[in-house]
């Protein structure tokens, strides 16, 4: 059977998978659930995956690395806002997912997943330590040239803005963005968090 096939066939029951997890989690959907979204026989899936929990494997792994993906430094153009991490965040995920209430309900399923999976919690430690060195990077160009505060190191301004994105995904996933000035609209969140960050510092008193 041709390569090109073999692969279109395992993207087939990888993404009816995923479609299956975003509606149901990945523990109360079943090996038929998949069997059925796919319209595939048993045979032909396991023949590429053993068992629901190497689909899940595989599903979370695809996600990690589209996650990584997202946070490639590319030092030769121009950096983005820091307002603008979350529409950076916000391309995580297969179209037509990415940018999704979907796709930001699956990559918090993957979250709660790495805290039973050890091998896939040590592939998200990887991948969000490198991301929290780019984002530093970007924080520490904007400080040279005079667009954010020095007085606090880049590394924990990285940490506290990869938090602010990681609680903007989480509400969009459980609460969506029906609401135009809901906390899920991505516009609405980044012109807040370009509020906060444009806020003269506190003086001592």
């Amino acid at each position: 059977m041709p390569k090109e096939h073999l692969e279109a066939r395992r993207r087939q029951i990888l993404d009816a998978a995923r479609r299956c997890f975003i509606r149901n989690g990945f523990h109360a959907t079943s090996m038929q659930d998949i069997l059925a979204e796919a319209d595939l026989s048993a045979g032909a899936v396991y023949r590429y995956f053993k068992s629901k929990d190497d689909i899940i494997a595989a599903t979370a792994s695809e996600a990690v690395a589209e996650l990584a993906a997202t946070f490639e430094a590319d030092e030769s153009a121009t950096p983005p806002g820091l307002d603008d991490i979350v529409d950076v965040v916000l391309q995580v995920g297969r179209p037509p997912l990415s940018g999704s209430r979907e796709s930001a309900q699956f990559l918090v399923q993957v979250w709660a997943e790495a805290l039973r999976s050890p091998p896939l919690r040590t592939k998200l430690q990887t991948v969000m330590k490198e991301a929290r060195r780019v984002v530093g990077g970007l924080v520490a160009r904007h400080q040279r040239h005079g667009l954010l505060s020095g007085d606090v190191p880049a590394e924990q301004v990285a940490e506290v803005l990869m938090a602010l994105v990681d609680g903007f995904l989480v509400s969009r996933a459980v609460y969506g963005h029906d609401d135009q000035d809901s906390l899920a609209d991505s516009a609405a969140f980044r012109n807040g968090l370009r509020a906060l960050m444009s806020a003269p510092g506190r003086a001592d008193v």
